[in-house]
């Protein structure tokens, strides 16, 4: 007997994929916000995949480190244990990343084998494969950036990463809701368009707040509602010419676009919820939108609760998760409005 297509093992493959990149985004996160990410300074795709086992390699690795600016110009106090400490986070993120790669690949081919694939199913994995191996890139890309004079990775290319990293688990989570509900229904055109409206403005949020960590940004005013004592906005933030680098170079402009930005987040998403309410809605449609509200509510406190702390680890980790989910559920809510 013939095998369904598009059944529900691959289904549960997809979700499997998604919530390996949740982790991946979390251990990333932490590798960022505990200034781990260029321990590893010798890249090695297969090898690499083993820690060092005794104390002669983890000195040799030690070694190694000690040959680039990091350690050089801010780490030269460090310890062997040190560094052991900071080596743990990438090499785990190293290898979430390849364990990523094999529970996408294997079961691609064989489904493939076993033709439990459509053709349209095929082209849309196709793409997934694309963006993760274009995320892999990033990654190696970004840390080559820290590695000749500056001991800090481009936070153009830490941006990107970041980004690609939640836009190919918002694209796998898409594929994986076009095979579980397959029927379409007549839509409200208008409505869709201005969901996706607050998903672009959602997608620009998270390229600053990729800025943000790279340039450590968010260290700087911490105050709420205003970014210094009684400034809204503090000069600092546009003290550089010619004034479009303040938008995209200045840790303080920076900071002010992301910290700005959320209020549009929040008019946004509060716009799409009154429009939503004044419509007949099918329970998941409403249950989509209502978990909106509740997640940008929530993310807009961890942010102010990050700027105003300093960014202390696990606020930090959290305000990255809570823009992992509120991402999720916009992605739900334009495809359950989109179908």
């Amino acid at each position: 007997m013939a095998k369904l297509k598009d059944n529900k093992n691959v289904i549960y493959w997809l979700l499997t994929g998604c919530a390996l990149l949740f982790i991946m985004v979390v251990i990333g996160g932490i590798t960022r916000l505990t200034d781990s990410g260029l321990s590893m300074s010798d890249y090695k795709l297969i090898t690499g995949t083993i820690p060092p086992l005794n104390e002669v390699e983890w000195q040799e690795a030690f070694e190694v480190y000690q040959q680039y600016p990091e350690f050089q110009k801010l780490h030269s106090h460090f310890t062997l244990s040190d560094f052991k400490g900071i080596y743990f986070w990438e090499w785990l993120h190293r290898v979430m990343g390849r364990l990523i790669g094999l529970v996408f690949i294997i079961p691609f081919i064989y489904f493939l084998a076993t033709k439990q694939l459509t053709s349209n199913t095929i082209k849309k994995c196709l793409v997934l494969l694309s963006l993760g191996s274009f995320q892999g890139f990033l990654g190696w890309y970004m840390v080559k950036s820290g590695l000749v004079d500056m001991p800090n990775v481009s936070h153009y290319r830490l941006s990107a990463h970041l980004t690609t990293a939640f836009l190919t688990f918002a694209a796998t989570l898409w594929v994986a809701l076009d095979l579980k509900y397959p029927k379409k229904k007549p839509i409200d055109k208008n409505f869709r368009n201005l969901i996706g409206i607050g998903y672009i403005i959602l997608a620009i949020q998270i390229v600053y707040g990729g800025f943000v960590a790279g340039l450590k940004a968010g260290l700087l005013h911490n105050h709420w509602p205003f970014m210094n004592e009684g400034k809204f906005i503090h000069e600092s933030a546009y003290a550089i010419e010619p004034f479009y680098l303040n938008l995209i170079e200045n840790p303080s402009g920076i900071q002010f676009v992301h910290r700005t930005f959320a209020y549009i987040v929040v008019i946004i998403i509060g716009i799409i919820w009154y429009r939503a309410k004044q419509m007949t809605l099918t329970s998941l449609q409403s249950k989509s939108i209502d978990s909106l509200l509740i997640l940008v509510g929530l993310q807009f406190l961890l942010g102010v609760l990050t700027i105003i702390y300093g960014v202390p680890l696990w606020l930090g980790v959290a305000h990255q998760i809570g823009a992992f989910f509120l991402l999720s559920a916009m992605t739900f809510a334009l495809h359950r409005f989109s179908r």
